[in-house]
């Protein structure tokens, strides 16, 4: 199945449609993707290791959720699909929180990220084709582990997640 996601504008305003192998590798093509920061109750975040098949980033610490938005498809709608895919997530029980917007661009692609926060103490089932393992881990951890473990997306991630909270 060949996954077609909209093309964006800098003010991610829909300018067409491209396929996922013509959006990766080509930075100039500005495509959307949510995010789902998964926290418990303990202010532990769950970070996913990726896939050692994948072709970006592979075996690397990421973000809780991640995924494209299809061709269509609004980000809000993106994130309950992901988080249900990718964790099994009952998305009748979770509460997605919006938390910012921003365009995210490095030599390998470019996004608009929509990022939303839910709390969950529930249980989780990775999605194996796409996640080696997953764990909660502190803020505290994370900040005083080796940064080559995770992915650049996800420390930009982290950052952007920081400020955000630091200006509550």
């Amino acid at each position: 199945m060949v996954e077609v996601f909209d093309l964006v504008d800098k003010n991610d305003n829909v300018i067409g449609i491209a396929d996922r192998d013509e959006v990766h590798g080509n930075p100039d093509m500005i495509h959307r993707v949510a995010h789902v920061l998964v926290f418990n109750s303990a202010g532990e975040l769950y970070l996913q290791k990726r896939s050692a098949d994948k072709m970006v980033q592979p075996g690397k610490w990421d973000t809780s959720v991640g995924g494209h938005v299809d061709a269509g498809e609004t980000y809000d709608s993106a994130a309950v699909r992901e988080t249900a895919e990718e964790l099994g997530i009952s998305t009748a029980i979770a509460s997605f929180d919006f938390l910012y917007k921003y365009l995210h661009r490095n030599d390998f692609e470019s996004e608009w990220v929509t990022t939303y926060r839910i709390v969950w103490d529930g249980s989780l089932k990775i999605q194996e084709s796409e996640i080696d393992d997953g764990r909660f881990w502190s803020l505290e951890e994370i900040e005083s582990s080796d940064k080559s473990i995770f992915t650049p997306n996800f420390l930009d991630e982290l950052g952007r997640y920081r400020g955000f909270t630091q200006a509550l």
